[in-house]
């Protein structure tokens, strides 16, 4: 058995993902740890050298995915992803590249690679982002007409909130997450323009109950779909394994029907 063949099993056996699964959690919880100045003036050293162990071992890991799969490893997305995610954490955070260190809670991202739920999760969004994109462009269209409305409207008497027409996209953003709508924008508008919630509420309905439960709608189809996909995959599998067991029972049951077997067991 050649080295290849060995680390392919070993990387493909559930008690090695469930390690790095615990591993990729251990070094999320090392780099919050990291952030506490009296955690690290107590036991600074120590929680430096398991974050160091933890890199070290998803770099062997991705070596050892490299060596073995070789051209394929560049061909799995989620490959590429622990690949930039480790790669990320490699580079060294000087001076101007402060920003880095805080990059390396990327890491914590691999559990999604590592977790088939995850991944389903993370699919399905993907799967989605194209019917996504028309509706962030109708939400964008309404944004724009109805910011243009707002600023004409209400901009002379509340610069503040409608002055231009970012501070309007602005505001009704807010207003679209229902944050302090009513008290903090709405009715003081409505104190100088009593008929402003005829332009308020129908904007609410539009984007908040309507768009937003559309995108989460689109989500939704799109993971079930993936779910589906697997399932399907799953059962052609398994019916292929049921085939091939038949065919091998078959060739078993002719093999033993054959007149030469039957010679050699009459005699």
């Amino acid at each position: 058995m050649t080295l290849r063949t060995t680390l392919a099993r070993l990387l493909d056996r559930p008690a090695v993902t469930r390690g790095i699964v615990a591993i990729i959690v251990l070094n999320a919880i090392l780099l919050g740890l990291e952030t506490s100045d009296a955690i690290m003036g107590a036991a600074g050293p120590l929680i430096i050298a398991l974050d160091t162990a933890c890199l070290a071992i998803f770099v062997a890991e991705l070596s050892a995915k490299l060596y073995v799969q070789r051209g394929a490893f560049f061909r799995n997305g989620w490959n590429v992803f622990d690949f930039l995610v480790v790669g990320i954490a490699l580079i060294p955070a000087g001076k101007g590249l402060s920003v880095l260190r805080a990059l390396r809670v990327l890491r914590a991202l691999r559990v999604i690679s590592a977790a088939p739920a995850l991944r389903r999760v993370v699919e399905g969004f993907v799967s989605a982002l194209p019917g996504m994109a028309s509706v962030f462009l109708l939400m964008g269209i309404i944004f724009y007409i109805a910011s243009v409305m707002a600023t004409q409207l209400f901009g002379a008497a509340f610069p503040d909130w409608f002055g231009t027409l970012a501070h309007s996209a602005y505001s009704l953003f807010q207003i679209m997450t229902l944050e302090s709508w009513s008290m903090g924008i709405v009715r003081p508008v409505m104190e100088q323009f009593p008929f402003a919630w005829a332009f308020f509420i129908p904007f609410i309905l539009i984007t908040t109950f309507a768009v937003v439960n559309l995108l989460v709608g689109l989500i939704v189809n799109a993971m079930q779909d993936a779910h589906a996909e697997e399932g399907i995959a799953a059962t052609d599998a398994y019916r292929d394994e049921v085939m091939a067991r038949l065919i091998a029972i078959e060739r078993r049951l002719e093999d033993r029907a054959a007149p030469g077997s039957i010679r050699r067991s009459e005699s």
